[in-house]
C-alpha cells in the first residue's frame, strides 16, 4: 500500500499493510533541523516544507497539519499579543462583543457556499499538493460549536459572563453552532466528490484533568444537542470524526459518541483516559473507533527510553487488533523535551523506517 491507501483502509476500518502513522504536531525546530539536516536559515524561510521532510524521513502517512512557530527561535505558536488582547477584556466589554454576534439566521443568510466551498478546496488542494504522497488530512475546529470562549475572552471574564448571563452566551454559542454545521456541509460535499479524507479531527477543549469546565448537565443540555446538529452533514456521509479529547473525559465520553463521533484522539492516562477500556467503546451506528494515538508526550516521549516508547506502540497494536482502528499519533504536540531518538524510535516501531 501507498501513504493514502493505507490511512483510507484504517479509515474505513479495513486491516493496512501496516500501522499507518499520522505526524504534524511537532514543535521542536531544533530536532527537525537535526532530523533534515536544514540550516536555522532554511528553516525557518519554509517552516513548512523543512517540517514536511522531516515526515517524509520518518515515513509519515499523513499529517494533520505542520507546527509552524510564532516566532523563528521560538516553538510556541502562541505570542505575548494574543495573551494581552485576552487580558484586555473587561465583562462589559466581552458581553457587548457576544451581544453583537450575528444570529443564526445572519449567519445562513450571508453565507456564500459555493465562494466558500472553491476557497475551501483551493486552500486543502494547495496543502495537498505540498504535500506529494503524504496524505493532507487536516484538523478543522470550525466544524463543532464552540462552548467555552475562553481562549477568546480569557478564562475569568468569560466563565463570569457563563455564570452571570447564562441566555446570552447561550445565544452565541447557538450562533456559532450554525456556523459549524455549514462549515460541515462543505467537507461532507468534498467527500461526497471524492476530493477530501474520510476522517477529520475536530473537537473543543472543554476538561481539564478532573472533567468538564461546566456543569455535565450544562453540557447534556446545551451543547451535545448543538454538537450532533452541526456534525449531522458529515456524519451521513460516513465522515470518521475524530474528537480531540484532552483531559479527563471518562464521564462523558459515551455524550459525545451519542452525537455521531467515531473516532478520539488525545488520550490521557493520567485523567484515567486508558486505552484498555476505550478500545472498547463504539461509535452510535455500532462501528468501531478509529484511535489516532495513543503515545504520551507528558510520560513516555519526553522521559521513556526508545525501547520504552516502541513497547508503548506495540501495546497500543495489540489492545486495538480487532477492537479498533489504529492510526498512530501523539496524545498531543511533540515539544523540544522529547529526545529526537525517541521521535525516530516511535516510527521505526510500525516499520516507517
Amino acid at each position: 500500500m501507498n501513504r493514502k491507501e493505507r490511512l483510507h483502509a484504517a479509515f474505513t476500518l479495513q486491516e493496512p499493510d501496516r500501522t499507518p502513522v499520522l505526524g504534524g504536531w511537532w514543535a521542536a525546530p531544533e530536532q527537525i533541523m537535526a532530523l533534515t539536516g536544514a540550516s536555522e536559515d532554511e528553516y525557518w524561510a519554509d517552516p513548512f516544507a523543512v517540517g514536511l521532510e522531516a515526515e517524509r524521513r520518518l515515513g509519515s502517512d499523513g499529517v494533520i497539519g505542520i507546527f509552524v512557530p510564532k516566532n523563528r527561535g521560538g516553538y510556541r505558536h502562541m505570542d505575548h499579543e494574543t495573551l494581552e488582547r485576552r487580558a484586555a477584556y473587561t465583562l462589559e466589554s466581552a458581553m457587548a462583543e457576544i451581544d453583537a454576534f450575528p444570529s443564526p439566521e445572519q449567519i445562513v443568510a450571508e453565507w456564500d457556499e459555493e465562494a466558500a466551498y472553491a476557497a475551501l478546496m483551493a486552500d486543502w488542494e494547495a496543502s495537498q499538493a505540498r504535500c506529494g504522497d503524504i496524505l493532507w488530512c487536516n484538523a478543522d475546529w470550525g466544524l463543532v460549536p464552540t462552548a467555552l470562549w475562553y481562549q477568546h475572552f480569557g478564562y475569568e471574564t468569560y466563565f463570569t459572563a457563563l455564570a452571570l448571563y447564562p441566555e446570552r452566551v447561550t445565544r452565541m454559542i447557538r450562533a456559532s453552532a450554525e456556523r459549524a454545521r455549514l462549515k460541515s456541509k462543505l467537507r461532507a460535499r468534498a467527500i461526497r466528490e471524492g476530493r477530501h479524507p474520510l476522517a477529520i479531527l475536530t473537537g473543543e477543549d472543554i476538561c481539564t484533568q478532573r472533567g468538564s469546565m461546566v456543569s455535565p448537565e450544562f453540557l447534556r443540555r446545551v451543547y451535545y444537542p448543538l454538537v450532533e446538529y452541526a456534525l449531522e452533514p458529515l456524519v451521513d456521509v460516513g465522515c470518521k470524526l475524530v474528537w480531540h479529547c484532552d483531559g479527563n473525559w471518562t464521564t462523558m465520553l459515551d455524550d459525545l459518541l451519542a452525537c455521531g463521533v467515531g473516532g478520539l484522539q488525545g488520550f490521557q492516562r493520567e485523567c484515567g483516559m486508558d486505552l484498555e477500556w476505550l478500545v472498547e467503546r463504539r461509535a452510535r451506528n455500532g462501528d468501531p473507533l478509529v484511535i489516532f494515538g495513543p503515545i504520551q508526550v507528558t510520560s513516555t516521549l519526553p522521559y521513556g527510553t526508545p525501547d520504552e516508547v516502541a513497547a508503548e506502540v506495540h501495546l497500543a497494536q495489540r489492545l486495538c487488533r480487532d477492537k479498533a482502528s489504529l492510526v498512530l499519533f501523539t496524545s498531543n504536540t511533540i515539544n523540544p523535551d522529547v529526545p529526537l531518538a525517541n521521535v525516530i524510535a516511535m516510527h521505526r516501531a510500525v516499520g516507517a523506517i
